[in-house]
């Protein structure tokens, strides 16, 4: 029951921010997929690192760093990007950021809490089906990308 708890709560904090900020889901699913992406690569130079600056080394350091390296690159982006317009798109992308985000949290939090009881099955489910909803949460970030709209730049007239 702890793990459904901790994700709820993670859950609540990543939605909260992402309709808050208005930022649009393409750029920042894109940016999960870059986190995840590094979270894989430094992963052991950054528990190096953390343990440096005086966090105890251990896996539940480790997990933690790993889950913000994840999450980082979106964070930065909430601050910088396209914005949703009106509330149903805000509902709706911050749903997806959280879906998403909270997907590829799964693998790195999975080292530190333990399933067990109804929390169990769903993390199951959630960690069986983890790249269908990463795949299909990707395609729709770059569809979301592809709906943005440029910002209309001043038309220069070049007198000759």
């Amino acid at each position: 029951m702890e793990i459904v708890i901790s994700f709820a709560v993670i859950a609540v904090v990543l939605f909260i921010a992402a309709f808050i900020a208005k930022r649009r889901f393409g750029l920042l699913g894109l940016a999960l997929a870059a986190g995840s992406i590094l979270s894989g690569i430094w992963e052991y130079d950054a528990g190096l690192v953390a343990s440096l600056l005086g966090v105890p080394n251990g896996p539940v350091a480790a997990s933690a760093v790993s889950a913000v390296i994840v999450i980082l690159p979106a964070g930065v982006l909430l601050f910088h990007g396209d914005i949703y317009k009106s509330l149903i798109g805000r509902i709706v992308g911050a749903s997806l950021f959280t879906l998403l985000a909270t997907t590829f949290l799964i693998e790195p939090l999975a080292h530190v809490l333990m399933p067990q009881g109804f929390g169990a099955d769903v993390f199951r489910w959630l960690l069986n089906n983890k790249n269908m909803i990463i795949g299909v949460g990707l395609i729709v970030a770059i569809i979301d990308l592809f709906l943005t709209k440029p910002a209309h730049l001043a038309i220069r007239h070049h007198r000759h």
